[in-house]
């Protein structure tokens, strides 16, 4: 389990990676495998998220952003001591609101991951942050380094389709978690829950299916590795 006590400040350099933590990826879905276009219960979802006590979680630029403006408004009453660790893919520096995501009682701190180019921040610049990679954030050393350096064992993926697509594509994946929402929404392209890039055929190991109120059914699979 991550030691919230101590954890080591980054230093800007490269990372490589060794081992790394289990990854989860733990996703609202329609039937047809949007993460867009119905009203998810959002209440359902993070009580299943517990389940796993991640020590990391692991979430894509795109989602922050898109809740920045709700962040403002709620209240701050600092870090969660027990929390896990935010750790935002954010290679170009887009985020901003890094004490508020810190504060807002959810996690116990956060770390900026970013690459060797991304640009110099005018503003909002995190305490922490790692770097990894030229021009992209290399996914495979930052777990290798949540592992080494901040004794991750568990990491939740919480993101769009895009994350969890490289993620994927890199076979960084160990367990996929759906919670199927009785719902059509059309999905396409970056709306389905791997985003819109293609995929390579993966073998799926079934965990559990369950069925839950309101017509959802929680989907667990283990990824099988060849």
């Amino acid at each position: 389990m991550l030691s919230r006590a101590t954890l080591p400040a980054p230093r800007r350099s490269e990372v490589v990676a060794s081992r790394r933590p289990h990854v989860v990826v733990h996703v609202a879905v329609s039937l047809d495998g949007a993460t867009t276009g119905f009203d998810p219960d959002v209440e359902r979802f993070y009580e299943l998220a517990r389940v796993w006590r991640e020590d990391v979680t692991l979430v894509g630029a795109d989602t922050i952003l898109a809740q920045e403006e709700a962040l403002a408004a709620v209240p701050l009453p600092g870090p969660a001591a027990d929390g896990p660790l935010l750790a935002v893919v954010d290679g170009r520096a887009r985020v901003r609101e890094w004490e508020a995501l810190r504060d807002c009682g959810s996690w116990c701190g956060v770390l900026a991951l970013r690459a060797g180019e991304t640009p110099v921040d005018d503003g909002g610049s995190p305490a922490r942050e790692l770097i990894t990679g030229t021009s992209r954030v290399d996914l495979a050393a930052v777990l290798g380094a949540l592992a080494k350096r901040e004794g991750a064992e568990l990491v939740r993926v919480d993101s769009g389709g895009s994350l969890i697509g490289a993620l994927l594509r890199d076979g960084l994946v160990d367990e996929v978690s759906l919670l199927v929402h009785p719902y059509l929404a059309g999905a396409a392209g970056e709306r389905a829950w791997h985003g819109g890039a293609p995929l390579r055929a993966l073998d799926l190991e079934r965990i559990a299916a369950e069925p839950l109120d309101g017509g959802l059914t929680w989907l667990r699979y283990r990824v099988a590795r060849v």
